[in-house]
Parts: structure tokens; sequence; C-alpha cells
């Protein structure tokens, strides 16, 4: 059972460092632009209509409504709608990816101590 467990060492030892630099390998290339990266968050912009000028709010609905537009414009104009999705997808791209790397270095750490045995 010796040889057999060697050989599983090396096999698993193997499979963690594929796992690992795969991993960095995918990560290089979405933080270069090379590939997009996975799209878990998606949304879907909106469009703000432009209040007409000369109609004055008279019920406080209407009020309500206009302050709600003009701040929706406000802020697609301080921070535009495709940056939100973007940053969440990147956070947990580099979740995944540190949880793959984990996982790999745990399995090439088993493989070692197969093939210590």
């Amino acid at each position: 059972m010796g040889s057999e467990a060697k050989i599983f060492g090396w096999v698993l030892l193997l499979a963690g460092v594929v796992i690992i630099g795969w991993t960095l390998y995918f990560s290089y290339n979405i933080f270069t632009g090379k590939t997009a990266v996975p799209e878990i968050f998606i949304i879907e912009a909106k469009e703000v209509q432009v209040p007409t000028k000369g109609k004055i709010p008279t019920s406080p609905t209407e009020i309500q409504e206009q302050i709600g537009k003009m701040l929706g414009e406000q802020l697609t104009g301080i921070l535009p709608t495709d940056v939100l999705p973007k940053m969440l997808n990147l956070g947990v791209w580099a979740m995944l990816a540190g949880l793959l790397i984990f996982g790999g270095s745990q399995i090439s750490n088993l493989g070692i101590k197969l093939i210590k045995k």
C-alpha cells in the first residue's frame, strides 16, 4: 500500500497545484482585462424621465416624485450605474478565487502527507 499511497499523493499534489495555477491565471486575465468578470450581479439600467419644465408640482406626491427624479439624476452623474455591479462581481470573484486557492493548498497538503508516508 505504500507505493499506491505515494502515487495517489503525487496525483493530489498535482491536482492542488493545477487548481491554484488555473485560479491565478484566470484572475490575472480578469484583472488585466483579457477576460470578462463572471457576471453574477446584473443590474438593469433604468431610464430616468426628465421632468418637464413649466409644470409646477402641487401635491406632496408629485413633489416627492420630482425630488426622487432629481436625486436619481444627480447620483447617476456622480456614480455611473455600471460601477456597482462590476465591483460586486469583482468582490465575488476575489472570494471565490481565495476559496479555490485555499482548497488547492489543502489538497496539495494532503498529497504531500501521503508522499511522506
